[in-house]
């Protein structure tokens, strides 16, 4: 019998992304991107401590932290793209992970970003 070379944790995280991209977000897609089967997915996830639900709930946010900090996107137009049913069940899942309703932490990434594009100047320079 042939041993299964098993993907790492970055492989199985691109498969999940990419699955993502094509509106297929499922342990399936993934294990068949990875030339894998599903239950051996399962087990290999298990054994890293993870499973595909919690691997793809890092991936949206981490895929929804960039496009609300560095799109225009409306909520609806993210929460389909990350496979959610609509706006709001995106913005209750974002705010349960982030502590931060989406649209607050939209507003907040862009001051940051302007703050470091325009930087305040001191109204006395300081003197060494």
């Amino acid at each position: 019998m042939r041993a299964v070379r098993l993907p790492s944790s970055r492989a199985v995280h691109a498969a999940i992304f990419a699955s993502l991209r094509q509106g297929d977000a499922t342990l399936d897609s993934a294990a068949d991107a990875l030339k894998i089967s599903r239950r051996t997915l399962q087990r290999h996830l298990e054994r890293m401590g993870t499973s595909h639900s919690k691997m793809l709930a890092a991936v949206r946010l981490e895929i929804a932290c960039r496009l609300l900090a560095d799109s225009n996107k409306r909520l609806a137009e993210i929460a389909k793209f990350l496979g959610y049913a609509n706006a709001s069940s995106f913005s209750r899942a974002f705010a349960r992970l982030m502590k931060i309703q989406p649209v607050a932490y939209r507003r907040q990434q862009r001051g940051r970003e302007h703050d470091r594009l325009h930087p305040r100047r001191r109204s006395h320079p300081i003197e060494i």
